[in-house]
């Protein structure tokens, strides 16, 4: 059985919309023939409602991480509070200011009336509610602890956001740097240095070699500013595709962790996030298997998914998690042992946790060393650039002031 939405004419002048059980689409056109009604469109309601997410992506607000989070967090409280779904959903419509939002919970509120459970409705908007979601929902409704879980993802997704938050918040102050220099040194570059030097090549003077080094490039800025904006997308479209492609991401992936930067910030983000992850799952009641499965969604580094997935083969055959992870060499001998420690006295879901703490601490700690070390160097790269072009510009002042004298 399949649920149709359909639009149909009752009169010339009135036309309705609404939706039918049928087992197939010929057999809804019959249902709809057999009401009277002159059919104009009918599909199934899960095409409908695909194609109206992707309309609303462009034309309507976003639905965002932090509004889930406190969707997740009210619909907890208004059940443990012991309200029903249907009521739950009908008051958090009312108080959602998002109107995409309120769309979907609306969606979500017909389904479960329908007589269908809260994680069939949640599946059905997968670029909203990811499969971790919507496994852990599954399991709080098996347990009958719906308003506990609730709550975890909550807590979880906060976690991840407060993650996401102070990464943003350590690169926006050196990108706004590198924005503001970066458009001071072309500003310098193709119209000051240019009007300033016509006032010596009239005297006749021999500009500096700084000076006519800095000629050059801003004579190349000024006339083949259309060929290297062209060049730099060009290049900028290349590097995206091959990162599109399998064998692209995880070479540049695998760049990126052996980075002596930013390689060990990445790897000690995506080892938090897939310890905290599997923790989280395992602790609802997810087996380890489905758990592995939906852990690699949330893992975005090419080559640790890679070595997960061998450890969820590995785990499939027989062999433990610890043992399955014994091959990897993104992550370390430390989390294997604590992973180890734990399958044997069957709390492995707290070893994860400590160790997701663990991570997420020396993490933060590396963001602020990372920091520490990247604005300085900012400054000091900008100043010498700026610097470079001051010298360049007043040399021939210096040279001219020296001849006079």
């Amino acid at each position: 059985m399949a649920r149709f939405v359909y639009e149909a004419k009752t009169s010339p002048k009135d036309v309705i919309k609404g939706t039918l059980v049928a087992d197939s689409k010929n057999a809804a056109i019959q249902k709809v023939s057999r009401m009277g009604y002159y059919l104009l469109s009918l599909e199934e309601e899960t095409e409908a409602l695909s194609r109206s997410q992707s309309h609303g992506s462009f034309f309507s607000e976003k639905i965002s991480v932090r509004d889930i989070t406190d969707f997740t967090r009210q619909l907890s409280d208004l059940l443990e509070a012991g309200i029903t779904i249907a009521k739950a959903l009908d008051i958090l419509h009312d108080q959602t200011g998002n109107k995409r939002l309120k769309k979907m919970i609306l969606d979500i509120r017909d389904y479960c009336v329908s007589g269908n459970p809260l994680s069939g409705a949640l599946s059905r908007h997968p670029k909203v509610f990811s499969n971790l979601y919507v496994s852990m929902v599954r399991s709080g409704e098996t347990g009958g602890m719906l308003d506990n879980i609730l709550k975890r993802l909550s807590d979880f997704n906060e976690k991840q956001l407060d993650i996401q938050t102070k990464i943003r918040t350590a690169l926006a102050y050196p990108i706004l740097m590198t924005v503001v220099g970066f458009t001071t040194i072309i500003i310098l570059i193709t119209f000051v240095m240019p009007k300033m030097t016509v006032m010596f090549s009239d005297f006749g003077q021999a500009l500096p070699i700084p000076t006519q080094i800095l000629l050059g490039i801003s004579g190349i800025i000024q006339n083949y500013w259309l060929i290297l904006i062209l060049f730099i997308a060009g290049i900028t479209m290349t590097v995206m595709k091959i990162y599109n492609t399998p064998q692209g991401k995880l070479a540049i992936d695998r760049f990126k962790l052996n980075s002596p930067l930013m390689g060990p910030l990445i790897k000690k983000v995506e080892i938090a996030r897939f310890t905290r992850t599997l923790s989280t799952l395992l602790d609802n009641g997810v087996p380890i298997l489905g758990a592995l499965q939906i852990v690699l969604e949330t893992v975005g580094n090419a080559v640790i998914k890679n070595e997960i997935e061998k450890a969820s083969v590995a785990v499939k055959e027989g062999s433990s998690l610890a043992e399955g992870l014994s091959g990897s060499r993104s992550i370390p001998p430390a989390v294997m042992n604590m992973i180890a420690i734990g399958e044997e006295g069957g709390h492995v879901e707290k070893s994860l946790l400590k160790v997701a703490s663990g991570y997420e601490r020396e993490s933060d700690e590396a963001i602020k060393i990372i920091m520490s070390l990247i604005e300085p160097l900012l400054i000091l790269t900008l100043g010498m650039v700026v610097g470079f072009i001051v010298i360049s510009m007043l040399l021939p002042i210096f040279e001219m002031n020296f001849l006079v004298r």
